[in-house]
């Protein structure tokens, strides 16, 4: 007999209410431990990359949730260390004072 796993999915919260919604990008910066050689840059066709004193900033925008896991994941596989994502506030929405970006 075949028991079908119960559907969770209408109790689900999103993981961040600010992430983007219906196919609007997301502004994200990444910023990420030590220099991006050329070659791993091009691991990173939608982002802008710069460098931020020991660090490098990746800064765009990111279609989904989705697609910016899909960042986190090539960084991982590339052995560069994740520092912060932050998703700084559009002109048109306010962050809760006691939201912070993430930091490892």
């Amino acid at each position: 007999m075949r028991v079908n796993a119960p559907d969770f999915e209408s109790d689900r919260m999103p993981a961040n209410s600010r992430a983007p919604v219906g196919g609007d990008p997301g502004h994200y910066e990444i910023r990420v431990r030590g220099p991006i050689g050329p070659t791993i840059i091009q691991a990173f066709p939608t982002v802008t990359v710069s460098r931020t004193g020991q660090d490098t900033l990746l800064i765009g925008s990111l279609r989904d949730q989705s697609a910016l896991y899909g960042v986190i994941h090539e960084l991982e596989a590339l052995g560069l260390q994740l520092l912060e994502i932050r998703c700084p506030p559009s002109s048109d929405s306010v962050d809760p004072p006691d939201r912070q970006p993430y930091r490892q």
